[in-house]
C-alpha cells in the first residue's frame, strides 16, 4: 500500500514529516543566518543577508501555522508502548512549547522591524511588501524587541537541541520508533 500523506495510528504521514524537516532545516539555518549577519564588517552584504533572514522568517511564521493547523486536524500518533509513563505525559507539552518558540521567534523578528526607526519596509522573497505589525516606531520598542529575538532565538534553539538528543536517546539507547515514526511515513493506517 503506498504511503500516506495523512498520520496512522503508529506513523506520521508525508505532510506532518515534510513540514517537520521543512521547519527544522529552516528554524536551525535562521539561527546560523542571525549568527553570521551580525558579525560582518560589510554593511551591504548584512542587509543583503537580514533581508534573507526576515523572508525566511516570514516563511517559516507560515510553514509552523501551517504545521499547528495540520496537527490539530489529524490524528497524532501514538508513542510506542515501550515509552515510559512520564514521558507520555511530558511530550506533549514539550511539542507545545516548540510550537509556541517557533511562533514567537519569527513574530518577535516581524515585531522588530516593525517597530524599526529605520522603516526599511520587508519584501519576503522580493515579491511584495510585507505590512508592519501595528506597532509604535521607537529606540526603546526597538531594543525590546531586539532582546527579546535574542533571547527566544538562544532559548528555541537550546529547545531543538535538547529535541534533537531526546529523538537519538530514543533511537540509539532506548532503540524505539520514536524516531524513525517522523522519518518513514504511514504506508498502513493499521500499522502497529
Amino acid at each position: 500500500m503506498p504511503a500516506s500523506i495523512t498520520n496512522s495510528t503508529s506513523r506520521y504521514g508525508w505532510a506532518a514529516i515534510v513540514l517537520h524537516w521543512l521547519i527544522a532545516a529552516i528554524f536551525i539555518g535562521q539561527f546560523v543566518l542571525g549568527l553570521v549577519m551580525m558579525r560582518l564588517s560589510s554593511q551591504r552584504t548584512a542587509f543583503e543577508l537580514i533581508q534573507l533572514h526576515k523572508s525566511f522568517g516570514f516563511l517559516l511564521l507560515g510553514l509552523v501555522i501551517l504545521r499547528i493547523a495540520w496537527r490539530l486536524g489529524n490524528a497524532v500518533p501514538a508513542l510506542p508502548r515501550s515509552v515510559e509513563p512520564f514521558e507520555r505525559r511530558v511530550a506533549p507539552l514539550v511539542h507545545f512549547v516548540l510550537y509556541g518558540f517557533q511562533l514567537a521567534l519569527p513574530l518577535s523578528g516581524w515585531a522588530l522591524v516593525s517597530v524599526s526607526m529605520l522603516e526599511i519596509p520587508s519584501m519576503p522573497f522580493n515579491l511584495f511588501v510585507m505590512p508592519d505589525l501595528p506597532l509604535a516606531e521607537s529606540d526603546p520598542a526597538e531594543s525590546f524587541w531586539t532582546s527579546a529575538h535574542w533571547y527566544l532565538a538562544y532559548a528555541g534553539i537550546g529547545l531543538v537541541a535538547l529535541h534533537i538528543a531526546a529523538a537519538l536517546r530514543h533511537h540509539f539507547w532506548l532503540k524505539d520508533a520514536v524516531l524513525t515514526r517522523m522519518i518513514a511515513p504511514s504506508s498502513d493506517h493499521n500499522t502497529e
